[in-house]
């Protein structure tokens, strides 16, 4: 939908520019707003011309497309021959242009419904003042019908000011002046009824369109905002996880400077209070550390006391997974090695998550765990081959594991891939590559 919010409306001028709060529409001023906005060109040809919501597949728009074509040229056929028949006796230099006027527009009626509007009401106006003496209406049924589509496709557009005053125009500007001279009243109220139920129906699909979109729109930024919250609460659990690394090297580090002295008696003055310098900025980054995980952390959740996991902890892990009813086994290879605590606990927390998402969505199935030490990175792999027997897989969405996963592994400076088995196998499979970095 094009916005035309910027276009004039009835209460632009200095008394809607003024600080007093600006007095509603009457009704009166609604009408003239109507009017202007159906019939004064600008509105179709400039930036505020109204376009209906064409379908974005090319699957449904081309057909369209092509349908409209095909209609428009038999609608102007039959607007051009009906008249030229014998009954009515109208020249081929009145019919063609009079004929083209009331059904070609047709073709742009998905692209300038209001533009294609503006020229059939002139071709029908035209055609009521130049057969007369018809005797039930003056417009042959093919530019009739093409007429409510088009009205159909004004409506569609979504622009209800515009859509009033194409009804009122259509009614009193194109209908009321044919039943004057060329139909009786009682048909043209009949025709103009016809018209407005055109107007009515499109008005109501195109809003339930503009509707849906904006549902669909809402959606969308609902579904980012998670994602978004979902990794800011990763990384803040992350964080507090590897609190306690930092805060054991930090400590460390205090404890070092300050014994240094002590193990070294004939320490230069100066180096003795380098290591004053080291022990207190240690013992004030430990403090700040602790603040901030202290924020970091929600009202109701206390800090935790047991030291953070790695992979020596990895068979108990197993075993768990065991008990809630996988089938797990486990291989290693490479020349195990001394990992740094972040990546020690990384690699524990992804292979943690992995058999809690097999154990919801493989139930009862079989899991294979590998954990490769590679040259420059730790390597973890776990594949399941889908639900067992008598598992059940769940329905519903899970939280927000991968985002987990994915944050510790770009955390490292590794990767991490997830999705359906690459061998074609059935089921799910998680590899990670963890840069080893410095060992502790």
């Amino acid at each position: 939908m094009s916005d035309q919010s910027s276009s004039p409306g009835p209460l632009s001028g200095p008394a809607a520019s003024s600080g007093s709060t600006p007095e509603p529409p009457s009704g009166g001023d609604l009408l003239r707003a109507a009017w202007r906005r159906a019939v004064l060109p600008g509105v179709a040809t400039g930036p505020n011309a109204v376009r209906p919501p064409l379908p974005r597949g090319l699957w449904v728009r081309v057909p369209l497309i092509v349908l409209l074509t095909l209609l428009a040229i038999g609608f102007s056929a039959g607007s051009i021959a009906i008249p030229m028949s014998s009954s009515l006796h109208r020249s081929a230099d009145e019919s063609v242009p009079i004929g083209l006027l009331q059904a070609a527009p047709l073709v742009v009626a998905l692209f300038r419904p209001l533009l294609a509007w503006r020229i059939m009401a002139v071709g029908l106006l035209l055609g009521a003042l130049a057969i007369r003496d018809a005797a039930w209406w003056p417009w042959s049924p093919t530019a009739w019908l093409a007429f409510t589509i088009v009205l159909f496709c004004v409506g569609l557009s979504g622009d209800r000011t515009v859509t009033v005053g194409v009804g009122l125009v259509s009614a009193v500007g194109v209908v009321g002046p044919a039943s004057l001279v060329a139909m009786p009243i009682w048909f043209g109220v009949i025709l103009s009824t016809v018209a407005l139920l055109a107007l009515v129906f499109g008005d109501a699909v195109g809003g339930r369109r503009i509707a849906e979109r904006a549902l669909r729109e809402q959606e969308e930024l609902h579904r980012r905002d998670l994602a978004r919250q979902a990794v800011l609460e990763e990384r803040a659990r992350i964080a507090r996880e590897l609190h306690d690394v930092v805060a054991h090297h930090m400590s460390v580090i205090a404890m070092q400077a300050e014994a240094a002295p002590y193990k070294i008696p004939e320490l230069p003055d100066q180096a003795r209070a380098t290591f004053v310098v080291v022990r207190d900025a240690a013992r004030q980054a430990l403090a700040e550390t602790r603040r901030v995980v202290g924020l970091l952390r929600s009202e109701d959740e206390t800090a935790e006391r047991a030291p953070q996991p790695g992979l020596a902890r990895l068979d108990e892990l197993l075993e768990a997974a065991r008990r809630s009813g996988l089938t797990v086994t486990s291989t290693v290879t490479g020349m195990p090695r001394p990992l740094a605590t972040g990546v020690d606990l990384s690699a524990f927390r992804i292979v943690q998550e992995s058999l809690s998402n097999a154990s919801r969505y493989a139930p009862r199935g079989t899991v294979r765990v590998e954990i490769g030490y590679g040259d420059d990175a730790l390597g973890v792999a776990v594949r399941d081959e889908g639900p067992g027997p008598d598992g059940t897989p769940e329905s519903s969405g899970g939280g927000h594991g991968l985002v987990g996963m994915r944050e510790r592994a770009t955390m490292l400076g590794g990767s991490l891939t997830t999705g359906p088995r690459e061998d074609g196998r059935p089921g799910w499979s998680v590899t990670a590559e963890l840069p080893y970095g410095t060992p502790d």
